[in-house]
């Protein structure tokens, strides 16, 4: 079921979930994999990739997960592994919208809140623009989110802020590529490449292995990759960085983008599209089930 299609407001589908947090997480997961994939979710023995995340989301608790969901607090992480060089120059962090001088910014930057997603705002021309709108926005993306939107836990205890960050220069195409690393146990095993995210058509993927070849598969709701990318330079540096960053979780995705060689991280995402999001052809969400290993025990849930 496409339920964006029958819902077509983010905004809408936002507070019929806030009207359901009362639900159990269990309750609520098995509802929504059902809707949004059309089957019935199995947690007790699940072999599929998106069902792994569901449990993932139930039964796994380690607090540094939560540190490093925040968009702010996943600094801290990173310079603890000795990476601080390909974090992005933050400007400034806010815990409110209100507190920001826009005079003290530079002529480009970007805002974004750190605990939600799709929350970014791009300044290009700080003289074109409207800052009680962009306040408005900010306000609005501070009070949206919410981890229990796709009952993902690691987001339950994040205090939203917001961050101010250098803007990142596009290609000659007016592009900037996404490198995203599927990492389990520490070992990553392929990549989302997701290019044209700036352009009218809209953004595109494609999935790599870790020699940077292509694989015949797709995510369901992104447009298919059908042009060659080109190997980025330093691409083996940042397999090795993936590597590093995710040998402390069971799985997790470590993106990047790569402008001209200077590796630039992006994020840490555990969740990856809620566990929503299915594969052509499927057989790839049972590719990567296989290679996601479960804990062997896992955390007392009690609103399961």
């Amino acid at each position: 079921m496409d339920y964006k299609k029958l819902l077509p407001s983010q905004k809408l589908r936002l507070r019929i979930l806030k009207l359901m947090d009362f639900l159990p997480d269990k309750l609520m997961i098995e509802l929504q994999y059902k809707i949004a994939t059309g089957r019935k979710v199995n947690l007790k023995k699940p072999l599929r990739f998106t069902e792994k995340l569901q449990w993932y989301k139930l039964y796994h608790r380690d607090s540094l997960m939560t540190q490093c969901v925040d968009k702010y607090s996943v600094r801290e992480y990173i310079n603890s592994k000795g990476y601080g060089d390909i974090l992005v120059p933050l400007y400034g962090v806010y815990d409110r919208s209100e507190d920001i001088d826009f005079d003290k910014l530079p002529d480009r930057f970007v805002l974004k809140t750190t605990n939600g997603s799709h929350t970014n705002i791009l300044c290009e021309d700080k003289s074109k623009l409207d800052v009680e709108a962009t306040r408005q926005k900010l306000n609005r993306y501070m009070k949206a989110w919410s981890g229990k939107v796709g009952r993902e836990w690691a987001y339950y205890d994040v205090k939203p802020h917001i961050i101010c960050e250098k803007y990142l220069d596009k290609d000659e195409n007016n592009d900037l590529i996404d490198y995203k690393f599927f990492c389990f146990n520490g070992e990553p095993y392929c990549l989302y490449v997701i290019v044209e995210r700036y352009l009218e058509d809209g953004l595109k993927l494609g999935i790599y292995n870790t020699d940077f070849e292509k694989k015949p598969y797709v995510r369901s709701d992104i447009q298919g990759l059908t042009t060659d990318v080109v190997k980025p330079k330093n691409f083996e540096e940042m397999v090795e960085i993936a590597r590093d960053l995710s040998k402390d979780f069971p799985h997790v995705r470590v993106d990047f983008y790569n402008i001209d060689g200077e590796i630039v991280f992006g994020e840490l995402t555990f969740y990856d599209g809620s566990g929503y999001k299915g594969f052509v052809a499927d057989e790839f969400d049972f590719i990567l089930g296989e290679k996601f290993r479960l804990p062997e025990t896992k955390a007392r849930v009690y609103n399961a």
